[in-house]
C-alpha cells in the first residue's frame, strides 16, 4: 500500500535532485506509469531513512544525509532507465518543461505552416493543401491567413481567422465565396480553442513518452530534436493508428524551431487518410498593435453571426433535442450532431443548410411559421434571423463531441428513437466503470448500472 510519507520522501528526493521546484504533478503521471519502480524505491527509502522532514529545514535535512542523498541519486538512475522522460534532459541540456516554460514568457510571435491531407479510398480519391502565417499576441490573440493549393500548381487567397478573446469572438473571412462568419462564445471558450499554438504542441508531447533526437540543424540553426509516436500528441476526435509528432528546439534560445505531425486516419481495417502538419519560421518576440487583429471585411462581402451556448453540459443537450423535435417533430439523424470532426465555419455552413431543408419538408408549427417568415429573404438571412433560435442544436453537437474527446464512449439513437419511446435509451454515456449516464427518449436522464443499460439497450428498436 503506498504510504503519504513515501509519496513526500519521493518528491523531496527528487526536488533536491534534478533542481525542479515543482514535480509533484508531472510525478504523480510517473508514477502511475510505474507502479513496480515505485514500490521498490519507497520500500528502499523507508527502510533507510527515518529522517523527519521540517518544512523550514528542507535542504539541509536531505543533503546532510548520507543515505538520503544516496538513495535520491538512485531514484534519478533507475528513473531514467526506465524512461523517466518528463525530466529527461539532453546532451545539451535542453529539457522541453525548459521549452514550455520559454514559450509562456513570449508576449508575441509570427509563424508559417502547412497541411497537406491526402485520401486513400481508390473510390474517392482526394489532395488537399493549405498554407498560413499566423501572428499571434498573448494581449491581443489571434490573425491567421491561409491560402489554398489550386489544381494549377498555383496558391490563391482561401480565408482569413481571427480569434478575438477580449470579444469572445471569432471571425472568419471566406474568399472565395465572398462571405464571412461572426462567431460568438461564453466565457473560457478560448482556453479550448488554441490547439495549434507553439504551448499546446509542446504540452501534448511532453505529456507522452517521448525520444530525444540528439543534435541537428535545420536553415544554419542548431536544434535539439524530441519525437512521439503517441496517438494522444495530436487532436480531435481520432480514427489515428498511427502519429508521428517530431519537434526541434533551437539549442540557442531554447524556442521551438519546427514542428513536423504525419498522422494516418483508418476506418476498420481500412487506411483513408495521411495528413502531414508543418509548423515552422518562428519568429519570437514581435512588437505588434492592435490596428493589426482588426479584420477588414470588403462591402461586397455578405455573412452571418453564430453563437454558441453560455455552458455546454447535459442540459444544453437536453434543450438542443427539443428544439429539433418542435422543429421536426422527431430527433435528428445520428450524423447531423456526431459529424464534428471539422472547422467550425464549414460545421456552421452545414448545420444552417441542414436546418433549414429539413424545415422545408416539416407541418410543425416551428416549421411552419419559420417557413412563413422567409419568405422572400435569403438562406443567409434566414440563418441570421434564427441566431438564438439554433444556438442549442449547437450546443447539443458541442457537448457529443466532448463526450468524445473525453472518451465518454457516448452512443446516439435517434434515428429510431422517438419521444413517444418514454423509457428508450436516445443517448448514453459513460460516467465511471460503475455508472452510465443516460438520456431517454422523453427527455429526463438517470444515472445507470451498466447492466441496466445493457438490459435498455437490448429492447432498442433493431
Amino acid at each position: 500500500m503506498e504510504r503519504p510519507e513515501n509519496n513526500k520522501w519521493l518528491d523531496e528526493a527528487l526536488t533536491e535532485t534534478i533542481g525542479s521546484e515543482k514535480p509533484r504533478t508531472d510525478f504523480d503521471a510517473w508514477k502511475r506509469n510505474h507502479p513496480q519502480a515505485v514500490q521498490a524505491l519507497t520500500s528502499r527509502a523507508h527502510r533507510q531513512t527515518s529522517v523527519t522532514v521540517r518544512p523550514f529545514s528542507l535542504r539541509n535535512t536531505i543533503m546532510k544525509s548520507p543515505l538520503t542523498k544516496l538513495a535520491a541519486a538512485a531514484v534519478v538512475t533507475i528513473a531514467c532507465l526506465i524512461g523517466l522522460s518528463l525530466w529527461r534532459t539532453t546532451g545539451s541540456g535542453i529539457a522541453l518543461a525548459d521549452v514550455l516554460a520559454r514559450i509562456e514568457q513570449v508576449k508575441a510571435f509570427r509563424s508559417q505552416w502547412s497541411d497537406k491531407i491526402t485520401g486513400e479510398d481508390p473510390n474517392k480519391p482526394y489532395s488537399s493543401e493549405i498554407r498560413g502565417t499566423s501572428l499571434i499576441s498573448q494581449e491581443y490573440g489571434w490573425k491567421t491567413k491561409v491560402e489554398q493549393l489550386d489544381p494549377n500548381g498555383g496558391w490563391s487567397k482561401y480565408e482569413e481567422m481571427y480569434r478575438l478573446p477580449d470579444k469572445n469572438t471569432m471571425i472568419y473571412i471566406l474568399h472565395k465565396q465572398k462571405k464571412y462568419w461572426r462567431v460568438e462564445f461564453d466565457d473560457g471558450w478560448f482556453e479550448g480553442q488554441q490547439e495549434f499554438h507553439p504551448r499546446t504542441l509542446t504540452k501534448k508531447i511532453l505529456a507522452c513518452k517521448y525520444e530525444s533526437l540528439g543534435r541537428s540543424t535545420i536553415d544554419g540553426i542548431e536544434v535539439e530534436g524530441f519525437r512521439t509516436t503517441d496517438p494522444n500528441s495530436w487532436f480531435g476526435i481520432t480514427n489515428k493508428v498511427e502519429v508521428d509528432a517530431k519537434m526541434w528546439v533551437d539549442v540557442k534560445t531554447r524556442l521551438p524551431e519546427r514542428y513536423y505531425f504525419t498522422t494516418v486516419d483508418q476506418m476498420g481495417d481500412k487506411i483513408i487518410a495521411r495528413d502531414h502538419f508543418v509548423m515552422h519560421d518562428f519568429q519570437w518576440d514581435v512588437p505588434v498593435d492592435a490596428a493589426e487583429f482588426e479584420p477588414v471585411i470588403p462591402d461586397d462581402y455578405t455573412g452571418k453571426v453564430v453563437k454558441y451556448p453560455a455552458h455546454i453540459t447535459e442540459e444544453t443537450a437536453i434543450q438542443g433535442l427539443k428544439v429539433w423535435v418542435e422543429l421536426l417533430g422527431k430527433y435528428p439523424d445520428p450524423e447531423i450532431i456526431t459529424n464534428y470532426e471539422r472547422d467550425h465555419a464549414e460545421y456552421e455552413r452545414d448545420v444552417a443548410a441542414t436546418v433549414l431543408r429539413l424545415a422545408e419538408k416539416s407541418e410543425t408549427p416551428a416549421a411552419l411559421r419559420l417557413k412563413e417568415e422567409s419568405k422572400g429573404l435569403t438562406d443567409e438571412e434566414i440563418s441570421n434571423k434564427l441566431v438564438d433560435f439554433l444556438m442549442p442544436i449547437r450546443g447539443l453537437g458541442m457537448f457529443y463531441i466532448r463526450l468524445v474527446e473525453d472518451e465518454k464512449d457516448p452512443a446516439y439513437y435517434g434515428k429510431t428513437v422517438t419521444p413517444k419511446d418514454v423509457d428508450k435509451v436516445l443517448m448514453q454515456w459513460k460516467v465511471s466503470d460503475n455508472e452510465y449516464r443516460v438520456i431517454f427518449g422523453d427527455l429526463h436522464a438517470e444515472t445507470v448500472t451498466p447492466e441496466k443499460l445493457a438490459e435498455r439497450e437490448a429492447a432498442l428498436p433493431k
